[in-house]
């Protein structure tokens, strides 16, 4: 996520780049300003994303002061407001879309969610990503609120049942591939994120269970991102930040403690 101001003012080289691999590649904004959004997402597109979002979900206290992330679900109209500016600036075949929660301190029932999801919808707005937690903006840390409120994909499942014609995008607790092809019987897309990064050999699975794609040789994926490591190491990133993820590649095989060891070294 990158707040408006900093992609209109900051160093658009170094926040906004990416390799070409990555594709197909969305811009998360955070903000509350029409105007100012709008110029991020024409920004982001001119840049070469393939979609712009908008974050109603993070709880942290930093995001709260500057009035934007999961308190935005309270002011469904501004959120309608944002969206519009965003959809003005914004060529056709980019999608606006919006990653919320399912509600928000004691604003915890499906009615005050329908009319959030309706607000914007209204707005141009046709793909939501629905983290099935509530968000606690006072007491609990971002962590905490990743993992304490109580899941509810059922009301995410509903909201896709009374809004066919939106496109409903399950994120939060999914671990395995059988949770994941039982999501998609049931909204049209799945979000994986803690589960991506700790085990990210799920998403080989995935393509398995999907495209009936042969898995591939661990350890000829790691060899295969020597070369990205190596170019990035020499833009300045640590060696530390992109170890990490070999680590989670042999998640639950035999030696896999050895090799973070040596990775560590």
């Amino acid at each position: 996520m990158l707040h408006g101001h900093a992609v209109v003012r900051g160093d658009r080289q170094r926040l906004l780049g990416y390799s070409q691999e990555e594709h197909p590649l969305a811009l998360q904004l955070g903000g509350s300003d029409p105007a100012l959004l709008a110029q991020a997402a024409r920004i982001g597109v001119e840049h070469g994303y393939d979609e712009i979002n908008l974050n109603c979900g993070c709880p942290s206290e930093r995001v709260q002061e500057g009035a934007f992330g999961a308190c935005l679900m309270r002011e469904p109209q501004r959120v309608g407001d944002c969206v519009a500016a965003m959809r003005s600036t914004v060529p056709t075949a980019v999608p606006v879309t919006v990653k919320c929660r399912i509600g928000v301190d004691d604003q915890d029932d499906y009615e005050a969610l329908e009319r959030f999801v309706t607000a914007v919808a209204d707005a141009g707005c046709s793909v939501f990503i629905v983290h099935a937690r509530k968000a606690w903006l006072k007491g609990l840390s971002p962590k905490e609120n990743r993992e304490v409120p109580p899941l509810d994909h059922e009301r995410v499942y509903r909201l896709k049942r009374e809004h066919p014609a939106l496109s409903i995008v399950l994120n939060g607790g999914l671990t395995s591939s059988r949770q994941v092809l039982d999501a998609l019987g049931r909204v049209d897309g799945v979000m994986i994120g803690r589960a991506a990064y700790h085990t990210p050999w799920l998403l080989a699975e995935l393509e398995q269970c999907l495209h009936a794609t042969p898995l591939p040789d661990r350890l000829a994926v790691i060899r295969g991102l020597r070369g990205h490591v190596e170019s990035r190491l020499g833009s300045g990133a640590r060696l530390a930040n992109m170890a990490r993820h070999w680590s989670g590649i042999v998640h639950g095989l035999p030696g896999a403690r050895t090799f973070r060891r040596v990775l560590r070294v």
